[in-house]
């Protein structure tokens, strides 16, 4: 019986212990994390940097006015060669009717040029894009075209087409064809050869090709390039005016250095700004529609 006695001590508890069992030691648990308040904090931080993403161009461009407002007084800047922005707004309020109708004109030139731009640029890239004969021959033209200055076609497009409207219409034109070509002929070849295997392998045409993959796809090179076109409308347009124009921001900006009047060349220069703001931002919005529906 040593054996039964030697395994009954053994079970039996430690003295000390109390006659109680060993439990064992919990560790601190983490408590559990709220998900709806951490969403909430999340939302928080970020409806604050989007607040502070929007209100940064307006905060820079409020700190720049600011600091120019207080450096030329103290450098002694005369008014003649740099105006205030208070002086430059002053201008603005006093002149606002005619600057106004100056800035109709150059719009609507600006709209001309780019709609007959996109009119003509579209078509001639899917000619590009479809026709490796057209699109040797064309190339070397339109490259020729782009590198000449359009100041120095400013006099002919004057003397065949007068002062009137339409010179600066072909200026901004021509400055805003090239960009919407390019961009276009480079959206379409973009597509992957693998997806047009795949539509054309479940019996899709080439016309259903392009309106199903092709132009969605090449949708947003398209309104890069309508970006940068509608940008340099506005340049062309204003070149326009500075060559031969009886109306416009371009023809302002002159008769005001005629006059010595700087606060009126710059208060044209902030609508010329102003114009190029304008129908960028109409095109971002078009962007959007156009490219969601895609």
């Amino acid at each position: 019986m040593p054996d039964v006695d030697r395994i009954s001590s053994s079970c039996a508890p430690h003295p000390g212990s109390g006659g109680a069992e060993a439990q064992p030691v919990l560790k601190d648990t983490v408590p559990p994390v709220d998900l709806n308040e951490d969403r909430k904090r999340r939302r928080r931080q970020n409806r604050k940097w989007i607040v502070l993403e929007n209100a940064s161009p307006f905060l820079i461009s409020a700190l720049l006015l600011i600091l120019w407002q207080v450096i030329v007084p103290l450098a002694q800047v005369p008014q003649l060669i740099l105006p205030t922005p208070l002086e430059i707004i002053a201008k603005i309020g006093k002149s606002y009717p005619l600057l106004l109708a100056d800035t109709k004109v150059t719009l609507l030139e600006v709209l001309y040029g780019f709609v007959a731009a996109v009119a003509a640029g579209i078509p001639i890239a899917l000619c590009i894009f479809y026709s490796r004969i057209f699109a040797k021959s064309l190339y070397p033209i339109l490259v020729g075209l782009q590198t000449i200055p359009k100041v120095a076609l400013a006099p002919l497009l004057v003397m065949w087409f007068g002062f009137g409207l339409l010179p600066k219409v072909v200026i901004s034109f021509l400055i805003a064809f090239f960009p919407i070509v390019i961009t276009t002929v480079v959206g379409l070849s973009g597509l992957d050869r693998e997806m047009v295997y795949l539509v054309r392998s479940m019996g899709a045409n080439e016309f259903q090709t392009f309106i199903k993959i092709r132009l969605p796809a090449a949708l947003p090179s398209i309104f890069g390039g309508f970006k940068v076109a509608i940008a340099l409308s506005v340049v062309g347009a204003v070149i326009g005016e500075y060559i031969a124009a009886e109306s416009g921001l371009g023809y302002r900006q002159l008769t005001a250095n005629i006059q010595f009047d700087s606060a009126l060349n710059f208060a044209a220069l902030i609508f010329i700004a102003l114009c190029g703001v304008v129908t960028f931002a109409a095109i971002s919005g078009l962007e959007r529609v156009f490219v969601r529906q895609r």
